[in-house]
């Protein structure tokens, strides 16, 4: 295997197994509930701590990006054991995670003059750039050497997509994805957004009355995006609070066709969560790295 560690921000929500499996660092953003003091995800605030809060106290929390300082901080232990470092990060139309990690590397390559630092825009969140992560350490088992993971890398960004819907729409109101009266009709009218993400951007698919229909709709998405060549893409679950709709959905969508299900469904976390809210239902895909014409 090459010599260098990869590296995430805490938007990508890959599972703990994933992480310890694949030894990956992961930066965490932080949280806070009305008050001064920020909560570092995973670290200090989990998941089910997260939603268990916001919607116990009905608080729309505000989410902060890891400093320059926390990237410094991550990937210095990894160079001075003299390896290499490859960050992965939420996609910079979101967030100033990646700005923040490349300024790190501009800091670092002074000092480090014998190592390569490589910064890639997911273009994704959540699950999308959890999948990404995923063939990132796949192609480094292969073999795969930092300079090629990083080329082969921002292909397969470009394949990733989401396909999700929400319950309540009260947290995309008050991101400014939607107005107030398009969410007080939603919740009148028990209509559920159909939201898509790709290319780093999130985009209105549809409208669909009722939870369980929504739920189709974004299978029905997935099914005429990917259906046709399912054996080439890797697919995960993301939920928000409740992960029992996570394995539901999983186990009807593979009753639907024989997808590439990754065995653990991601848990939208802090990031993600903060903007979506705790109702968050998705499917993420990624065409598998092995469908590249590159080898390392």
């Amino acid at each position: 295997m090459h010599n260098y560690k990869i590296f995430s921000d805490s938007a990508c929500d890959l599972p703990l197994v994933y992480k310890k499996e694949y030894d990956i660092g992961i930066v965490p953003y932080s949280v806070s509930f009305g008050d001064e003091k920020y909560y570092k995800e995973i670290l200090e605030l989990t998941p089910t701590d997260f939603y268990e809060k916001i919607t116990s106290e009905h608080i729309f929390p505000k989410t902060s990006l890891p400093s320059i300082q926390e990237y410094i901080d991550a990937f210095e232990p990894a160079l001075q054991s003299g390896k290499d470092v490859i960050c992965l990060c939420l996609s910079k139309k979101f967030s100033g995670s990646y700005q923040s990690a490349l300024n790190a590397k501009n800091i670092l390559s002074e000092d480090y003059t014998n190592r390569t630092i490589e910064i890639i825009d997911s273009k994704q969140a959540t699950g999308g750039q959890g999948l990404l992560l995923y063939e990132m350490a796949q192609m480094q088992l292969a073999g795969y050497s930092l300079k090629q993971l990083a080329a082969e890398a921002k292909k397969l960004r470009d394949t990733a997509k989401i396909n999700f819907t929400v319950e309540s729409l009260d947290y995309l109101q008050k991101g400014g994805r939607i107005g107030k009266a398009g969410a007080l009709a939603g919740a009148i009218l028990n209509i559920k957004p159909i939201i898509e993400m790709a290319d780093g951007e999130l985009h209105p698919a549809g409208k669909i009355r009722g939870f369980k229909k929504a739920m189709k709709a974004i299978m029905d998405m997935t099914e005429k995006e990917i259906g046709a060549e399912a054996e080439k893409y890797r697919i995960c679950i993301i939920s928000a609070q409740k992960m029992e709709n996570a394995f539901l959905l999983k186990e009807a969508l593979q009753q639907h066709k024989k997808y590439d299900i990754l065995d653990i469904p991601f848990q939208v976390g802090v990031t993600i969560g903060a903007h979506a809210g705790p109702t968050a239902l998705g499917i993420c895909y990624i065409k598998k790295y092995t469908q590249l014409s590159s080898q390392p």
